[in-house]
């Protein structure tokens, strides 16, 4: 013979205490998750905010006063000079030429790392991260000891007619050096979260190694690649020991813009000095400015991704 069910114990209502735990729950409204009053919400929002204008912005306006201490006609004069402009082109072709070579490995690093198994592997990890440890001043030594006249290879380049320290070359390895982790820690984790799943379902339909790339992977990754490209810019024209050590500060021709501001400030060229500066905060604003129009303009796009 059946039974009835018997029926559903009825929720519990939330008690006093209960109450006074989850203050947010009480007459269905919603309630910050801290319990910070508002004066104290308000100093510490104040504080953040004179910490930036003091730490951030003050200096940044200064730069650009500085710039134009002596108008428009001084500003223009000290960035067309010879040498300021080939501190310019230096540094833009420095930036164009490892930049690109450095979002290369980190895509193939990233891809190896998250997406096979192999020995040594943490290792591995442990490498790409070392520039982070490592004084960029350091690094551009150890580019002298191997590439130098008398390094390693020394005689070899030497022998062959071939200049790397204080050169072009020189600058641009010191440059890679100390920008190899930004593109391949922009993509190591994503790549990690989302697993292979995509990739083995492109497979099992017919697409080859390069289809399941070009149509799968890269699409999933492009937004950390593209940030990733952009801080690897960012810090590869504003680099300044790494490349100091190995370009040999040569006037008009080894110098990048870090190195041309160093020189006229400490020459009391503090107009020429500062707008140059000012050249490298536009950069670098520009850099900012192009990161957040493509949060804004495909950041629906950005999300989904994010939660993958």
């Amino acid at each position: 013979m059946d039974h009835p069910m018997p029926p559903a114990p009825a929720s519990p209502t939330p008690g006093p205490s209960a109450a006074r735990a989850f203050p947010s729950r009480r007459r269905g409204r919603w309630h910050p998750p801290t319990t910070e009053t508002a004066p104290t919400r308000a100093v510490l929002i104040a504080g953040a905010v004179l910490f930036l204008l003091l730490v951030l912005l003050a200096p940044l306006i200064s730069v650009f006063a500085e710039a134009l201490a002596d108008g428009l006609p001084g500003y223009v004069a000290a960035l067309t000079d010879p040498e300021a402009l080939s501190a310019i082109r230096l540094t833009l072709l420095v930036a164009v030429l490892s930049v690109p070579l450095n979002a290369l490995f980190g895509l193939a690093a990233a891809w190896a790392i998250a997406k096979f198994e192999f020995p040594g592997k943490s290792l591995f990890i442990t490498v790409i991260d070392l520039p982070f440890s490592i004084s960029p001043v350091i690094a551009g030594l150890v580019y002298v000891l191997v590439y130098g006249a008398h390094g390693v290879l020394g005689p070899f380049l030497q022998a062959h007619d071939l200049q790397v320290v204080f050169a072009l070359p020189g600058i641009v390895l010191a440059t890679m050096f100390v920008t190899v982790p930004f593109v391949a820690r922009e993509l190591i984790p994503l790549m990690q979260e989302q697993g292979t799943g995509d990739e083995e379902a492109a497979l099992s339909l017919g697409a080859s190694g390069w289809q399941t790339f070009w149509r799968v992977t890269l699409p999933n990754v492009k937004w950390a690649l593209l940030y990733g490209v952009l801080l690897c810019n960012a810090r590869a024209m504003g680099e300044f020991g790494a490349v100091a050590v190995v370009s040999g500060r040569i006037r008009g021709f080894t110098n990048t813009m870090p190195l041309q501001v160093e020189i006229l400030y400490n020459e009391y060229n503090t107009v020429a000095a500062f707008a140059v500066a000012s050249l490298l905060a536009v950069l670098a604003l520009a850099t900012l400015v192009l990161k957040t129009l493509l949060e804004w303009r495909y950041g629906d796009a950005l999300m989904a991704r994010r939660g993958h």
